[in-house]
């Protein structure tokens, strides 16, 4: 895939920005929740620290977080009469996680939706299982979902292995064509307001260049992604037109309208999408934004955000922001009693002055300034988009 990107669109690099904190601290709760006390020894996570990129004593690390994590003694599982070191969630913590996963439970139907239509966009109406996991985090799928979405459809799924002798080979197949789901973003777009279906520019209407494009490749016929006989047009343009109508269809399944473009070429056999697709991306400024932050390359699909908000968020996202709220909650409370602490320290060797008017402050003034720089802080950081693959 080429290096390249689109111009930077300052709203939608702020969507993208993400704090590497908010993903470890994801990861943990995952681990916690294998445990049915959702409880662990210190030591449990600490022999897991190198598979999260981390380093150092995990101690110190749940310290930071004081409003996430809570660390405290308990018998060692090795049994005996010693205690060590375990961790859980605190309160608010637990009762956000519980809201998680209500709001997972709650979505089941939505997912299965979901989940058809994708199959419906990929030849055979089949795809690997184990490259459906690339599209769990962007389809907000939990980890066990194949175990909670078969039983309840099973006359829409079926799990098949076509090659025994193969490992990772066993198949997620759609067992019946749903024809009410069979509708793409732009055609239910265009029965809302009675017209043909098109691509939409979301591009300021000073990108005269892109408008124009866009008109010139809506000047034929718009293809659907779904067909219950699935084929590759023939002419070149077809493909293209084809190719877009898909990854359109695919991002606008993904809760939060974004995908990693790797993620995305992984399934170019399974979606006819052309060799490079990075490039047939950027060729359409008007429908999606290439971004390579953190030289990670990921397609934005432009009409699904307003600035740098999704304008419509799932009760997912919405549950997953109010746990990155608590997060950054918790190591502002962190960097302030460390702040506090190396102040006190320089005080007593000397090496500041105590001012006069900082001992004076009001406790009403100092609320405010906190309250400033915590919305600050929160603006700036990412809001909990917790990246392809990590729930």
């Amino acid at each position: 895939m080429g290096r390249w990107s689109s111009p930077k669109d300052p709203a939608l690099e702020a969507a993208l920005r993400r704090n590497r904190r908010w993903v470890v601290n994801n990861q943990i709760k995952r681990l916690l929740l294998r445990f049915p006390s959702r409880t662990a020894p210190v030591r449990f996570l600490q022999s897991r620290f190198k598979t999260l990129d981390l380093m150092g004593r995990a101690a110190n690390w749940l310290r930071k977080y004081p409003s996430c994590f809570e660390v405290f003694s308990a018998d060692s599982q090795s049994g005996g009469s010693e205690q060590e070191p375990h961790f859980g969630f605190t309160k608010r913590m637990a009762a956000l996680v519980d809201g998680e996963e209500a709001a997972v439970a709650a979505s089941e139907p939505a997912m299965a939706d979901r989940l058809a239509r994708v199959l419906m966009l990929a030849r055979g109406r089949r795809l690997q299982v184990s490259k459906l996991a690339a599209l769990r985090g962007p389809l907000g799928l939990p980890d066990d979902y194949l175990l909670r979405l078969l039983p309840a459809h099973n006359d829409l799924f079926r799990l098949s292995n076509p090659f025994p002798h193969r490992r990772n080979a066993s198949e997620l197949e759609l067992i019946r064509w749903a024809p009410s789901l069979a509708v793409s973003a732009v055609e239910a777009a265009a029965a809302v307001t009675n017209s043909a279906p098109q691509f939409t520019c979301s591009l300021p209407a000073s990108w005269a260049k892109s408008h124009a494009k866009m008109e010139e490749f809506n000047s034929t016929p718009y293809i659907s992604p779904y067909s219950e006989v699935w084929s590759v047009p023939g002419t070149d343009a077809e493909v293209e037109k084809r190719a877009v109508a898909v990854v359109h269809e695919l991002l606008s399944l993904t809760l939060w309208k974004k995908m990693s473009i790797l993620k995305l070429e992984h399934f170019r056999r399974e979606f006819g999408l052309p060799e490079d697709t990075a490039r047939m991306l950027l060729r359409h400024p008007c429908l999606f934004y290439v971004s390579n932050r953190y030289k990670i390359h990921t397609v934005v699909l432009r009409e699904g955000y307003e600035g740098s908000e999704l304008k419509v968020k799932d009760p997912v996202v919405m549950a997953k922001d109010m746990l990155g709220e608590l997060m950054q909650e918790g190591l502002h409370e962190y960097n302030q009693q460390r702040r506090t602490a190396n102040l006190e320290k320089k005080r007593r060797r000397g090496e500041i002055e105590v001012k006069k008017d900082e001992e004076e402050l009001g406790s009403e003034e100092l609320a405010r300034l906190v309250s400033a720089e915590k919305r600050e802080e929160r603006r700036r950081f990412y809001k909990v988009l917790f990246g392809d693959g990590n729930r």
